[in-house]
């Protein structure tokens, strides 16, 4: 059966009983002080999101088995992380990538070293997933992040336009698998590529290669194995081009990648195109929810799989846009219901 997990940096808050409560056993983890953790959590102190100070380099096997020491505490089990070392210097195919590299093979080591299967990174250059808007209201006066492309190109450039070039960086991933995929095969960790968030061409002036299904048929013939593989965020694959423009649904492409090339899973969804959409609830978007959790079985997948970006809901903050409690309460409630109708309840498989 699937593992429903849920995505927690390892920092523990009265709220994990929540879900706990909620029956997510399963964490997906971020590095303590690693590029995401800086990236998406260290700047929102005010929301408790601020690493922890440890004499620990992320990534190495005394920084995760910490890690795993304090989930464990509360109940969890790490099965897998969606955080690594900087990697900006490989992505860009830039001097001092082979020292970056080096510290994605040791995360890869330390990850096998301590039996977690699967480590999720992403092609995303300089910054990481991008909104314009979180506090777009939603059903019931719910807050949702949303993207408006104008209102994002508009912004300040991340690069001159035309200093970095789309087969640069496609030239840099491929110098990239060639160096950590027999290392993946080796360690029995699975690698999953993320898609870039939104799944467009450029962002102001940094290509974003992974932004169709096209790249990741491409991706995926570059190094044929199963530990190169695939984090099916189903709300960015809903507003690639292939998807939007009707080539292709969201279970035919599950089916497609099949459980080899799928070891994680975002399942979640979206409404609108890339140009201008807003996340939404799991049971509100454009995308067949029922349809994929057959896909999933149909395909034996048995990995991780966790929501992602849900509504913020009455009484809440809104400090942590897309990561509040209660929607990630409700969005547990319905893939479980999801799960036990296309796999079976428990009790009788």
């Amino acid at each position: 059966m699937l593992q429903l997990s849920e995505f927690l940096p390892p920092r523990p808050e009265s709220s994990w009983k929540l879900i706990r409560q909620a029956g997510v056993d399963n964490v997906v983890g971020v590095l303590n002080g690693a590029e995401q953790d800086q990236r998406m959590f260290a700047s929102v102190g005010s929301a408790g999101w601020k690493p922890d100070d440890r004499d620990e380099v992320p990534w190495s096997v005394a920084a995760l088995k910490h890690n795993m020491e304090i989930y464990e505490k509360w109940g969890f089990t790490l099965i897998a992380t969606e955080d690594t070392a900087p990697m900006d210097k490989i992505r860009l195919g830039l001097d001092g990538r082979d020292e970056q590299i080096d510290q994605f093979i040791e995360q890869i080591r330390s990850l096998g070293h301590l039996g977690i299967p699967t480590m999720a990174y992403n092609w995303m250059a300089i910054t990481t997933w991008g909104r314009t808007d979180t506090r777009l209201v939603d059903r019931g006066g719910a807050f949702v992040t949303g993207y408006n492309q104008k209102i994002a190109q508009a912004g300040p450039a991340l690069a001159p336009e035309g200093e970095i070039s789309r087969e640069q960086m496609w030239d840099a991933l491929d110098y990239f698998l060639k160096a950590v995929v027999p290392e993946a095969e080796k360690a029995g960790v699975r690698l999953a590529m993320h898609p870039d968030d939104p799944p467009q061409q450029i962002d102001r002036g940094v290509p974003r290669i992974m932004s169709s299904v096209a790249s990741y048929r491409r991706l995926l013939e570059m190094a044929p194995s199963d530990y190169n593989g695939i984090t099916f965020c189903q709300g960015n694959f809903a507003l690639m081009s292939e998807v939007i423009d009707g080539e292709v649904a969201i279970p035919e492409l599950i089916r497609e990648f099949g459980t080899a090339k799928i070891p994680f899973v975002h399942f979640r969804d979206v409404k609108g195109t890339v140009e201008d959409f807003r996340e939404t609830f799991h049971d509100n978007g454009q995308t067949d929810m029922a349809e994929c959790l057959r896909a999933y079985h149909d395909i034996g997948f048995e990995g991780a799989m966790r929501p992602d970006h849900v509504p913020t809901l009455e009484g809440e903050t809104n400090d942590r846009p897309g990561y509040e409690m209660l929607g990630r309460l409700f969005a547990i409630g319905y893939i479980r219901g999801l799960e036990h109708a296309a796999y079976g309840h428990p009790s009788a498989r």
